[in-house]
């Protein structure tokens, strides 16, 4: 099974919004966005940044797993490797591990991240709990003026209210487990992670 092109999230952006009666004009307004680039999401013409998403979760209420969503809920959710719904931008991946229960309030995800690139275009908040493991490279994830190198088996728990991002500044990709904890049922955590991401230029110095 492929996993879901920016098509399908750009699909439930646009659903949101007309649930929500917004125009493109109004969206744009609320999350800082060009109409143009939201219009190119919902079409499946651009791959949303971290950061991006996290703006329109915002400006719309719902969290990042609201955009990888399918109708219903289960007790149960079974994610098989082939299958993680998943958005690629700027050499950041996001898979998702796991949604769908129903008032589901952790978010898990994979994150891939190439050499050079990262979230350092843009810190983020967000309400909740974060915690990041590392599975493999290095990187590093700064909160506030703190930097923390991770490596293999590295991780780190904190209050994501601290401005936080995070990047490889080497010449290796690097991989790691992305756990977040809403304060209710409304985190756009996810979609922040995501919009912040910068180009991969090559490996950048902190």
């Amino acid at each position: 099974m492929e996993p879901a092109p920016p098509l399908v999230v750009g699909q439930r952006i646009r659903a949101l919004r007309e649930q929500q009666q917004f125009s493109l004009r109004a969206l744009a307004e609320r999350c800082g966005l060009s109409i143009n680039a939201i219009s190119q999401i919902e079409r499946g013409e651009n791959s949303p940044t971290v950061s991006s998403l996290h703006q329109l979760a915002r400006a719309l209420d719902v969290t990042i797993i609201d955009f990888f969503r399918q109708d219903g809920g289960s007790p149960v959710v079974f994610v098989a490797a082939g299958a993680r719904l998943h958005i690629e931008t700027h050499g950041v991946r996001m898979e998702s591990l796991g949604l769908g229960l129903p008032y589901q309030q952790l978010e898990p995800f994979l994150v891939t991240v190439a050499a050079g690139a990262g979230s350092v275009a843009q810190p983020v908040t967000h309400e909740g709990e974060e915690f990041v493991h590392c599975l493999s490279g290095t990187f590093i994830y700064q909160i506030d003026q703190e930097q923390y190198s991770l490596t293999q088996g590295d991780s780190l728990l904190f209050d994501p209210a601290r401005p936080h991002h995070f990047y490889n500044p080497t010449a290796a990709p690097a991989a790691f487990l992305l756990i977040i904890r809403a304060n209710g049922m409304r985190s756009p955590a996810p979609q922040l992670h995501l919009t912040g991401s910068q180009p991969n230029t090559g490996p950048v110095t902190p």
